[in-house]
């Protein structure tokens, strides 16, 4: 596989990533709400339980990491949602429902993976590819 240290390193990186900030959202689910200066949640379980499945998606990109020929769906769908992410909270900024404040979660959790991802993307899929036409 084409830069599959740079794949290797990215997904160890991702996954530390997600597997930490999951746990943070876990630990104080109101943080963010802090940080932008929106209200408090009255349901801040909501926030940990996106806490929860943020930290299962570091799993998933470390084992991407540790068998990057064979991790090209699970990226797909990570970098699925860190493109619908961003879209979701435009959405959300621009009908003023959340403030301008709250793009600080895309930039971390979205967009600094974009490029990495839609690399190791390209680089995996001839892999990928051959693996449905192996018995």
């Amino acid at each position: 596989m084409r830069r599959r240290r740079f794949h290797r390193g990215t997904f160890v990186a991702a996954g530390a990533y997600n597997i930490v900030w999951g746990c943070y959202a876990v630990l104080d689910p109101q943080w963010f709400f802090r940080l932008t200066g929106l209200p408090l949640s009255n349901s801040p379980q909501i926030f940990a339980t996106l806490g929860m499945v943020l930290g299962l998606y570091g799993l998933l990109y470390l084992e991407v990491a540790r068998r990057p020929e064979h991790g090209w769906a699970a990226a797909v769908v990570g970098l699925t949602g860190k493109v619908l992410g961003p879209l979701g909270l435009t959405w959300l900024i621009v009908t003023d429902v959340w403030p301008i404040d709250t793009v600080v979660i895309v930039i971390t959790n979205d967009l600094v993976w974009w490029v990495p991802f839609s690399c190791y993307l390209v680089d995996s899929w001839p892999d990928y590819r051959a693996s449905w036409r192996s018995p």
